[in-house]
């Protein structure tokens, strides 16, 4: 490096070791220029850093660059949003609406009820004509078809079933009803029917609610006969006596059926303990009920297996 080249304080360090090989005696020292650089660069770079800090320990005055509290943040779009956010706090939705059904009137009659109240049902309904049945105390399909078509003529909800409205609506119009009305005697004997006339014959009269038993159409004697309900009719046209069992208990029902005639499947003529007490309160399961002990046993002691059986109404 040329003379040229040397800076002031290359000059003074190079005059400070010129000192102090005069100081050690004639020896010359001889101190590569390399070296004296890298010294040189060291001491500029301590006296840098000196300066530095007496900046510092002063005050530059130089101002501090100032950095905006609304400056975006590094790598944030500058550009405005396309939509002014709303300031204004949006309102709770209000709660969704409850969808209430109207519950279904209370029935105070319906189907498969039984009992004094359903012929009181049944009595008022014959007497408003949508109910051309006999009166037997059970609520079955045929009455509930009835109630129906008495709530369409009058404009009610046509459930089938006596609610209060339905039953106030049936009393006002029905008016008083007699007992009799309830409890309906059974009708004068009825004609036989011709298929009675001929032969052996056990003639059930469903209209008149007797049976009869003929021989040569002369009849030998009566007895007085219930019937199936509704939910299980005794089944009408003719037939012939399959079996017979003087001591039958129903399988299915487990009830007492003494002098049993079976004339169809599980129906058979037999005396009926419940006939016997409660009368015409009540039904059968389908067979044909008597009520005479005495008379039910003769006619199981008068008639053979293969003997006609007819169920007909007069």
């Amino acid at each position: 490096m040329g003379a040229a080249g040397i800076t002031s304080g290359e000059a003074r360090v190079m005059d400070a070791v010129a000192r102090a090989s005069a100081n050690t005696g004639t020896q010359e020292v001889l101190v590569p220029r390399s070296r004296v650089f890298l010294c040189t660069i060291g001491l500029l770079a301590i006296a840098a850093t000196a300066g530095c800090r007496l900046d510092e320990a002063a005050g530059s005055s130089r101002p501090a660059p100032t950095v905006s509290a609304t400056a975006p943040a590094i790598g944030a779009s500058t550009s405005e949003p396309a939509i002014e956010p709303n300031s204004t706090p949006t309102s709770t939705p209000p709660p969704p609406t409850k969808t209430t059904t109207k519950p279904k009137p209370k029935a105070m009659l319906e189907r498969g009820d039984s009992g004094t109240a359903v012929r009181e049902l049944q009595a008022r309904l014959r007497k408003v004509r949508v109910f051309s049945a006999s009166v037997t105390g059970f609520f079955g399909p045929v009455t509930q078809r009835a109630v129906r078509a008495f709530q369409k003529k009058y404009d009610l909800e046509q459930t089938g079933a006596v609610d209060r409205a339905t039953w106030s609506k049936l009393v006002k119009v029905s008016g008083v009803i007699t007992r009799s009305e309830m409890f309906p005697a059974p009708p004068a004997t009825g004609a036989l029917d011709p298929q009675c006339k001929v032969g052996r014959v056990i003639c059930i009269d469903k209209t008149a609610r007797r049976v009869r038993w003929v021989v040569d159409g002369t009849v030998q004697f009566t007895l007085d006969a219930r019937f199936g309900s509704e939910f299980t009719p005794t089944r009408e046209g003719r037939f012939q006596i399959v079996w017979k069992d003087r001591d039958h208990v129903s399988a299915l029902y487990h009830t007492s059926m003494p002098f049993a005639m079976f004339f169809n499947g599980g129906q058979a003529v037999h005396y009926s303990p419940d006939f016997a007490a409660r009368g015409y309160a009540g039904a059968s399961h389908g067979c044909v009920n008597t009520r005479s002990w005495g008379l039910t046993e003769r006619l199981f002691d008068e008639t053979r297996i293969g003997d006609a059986v007819v169920v007909y109404r007069s």
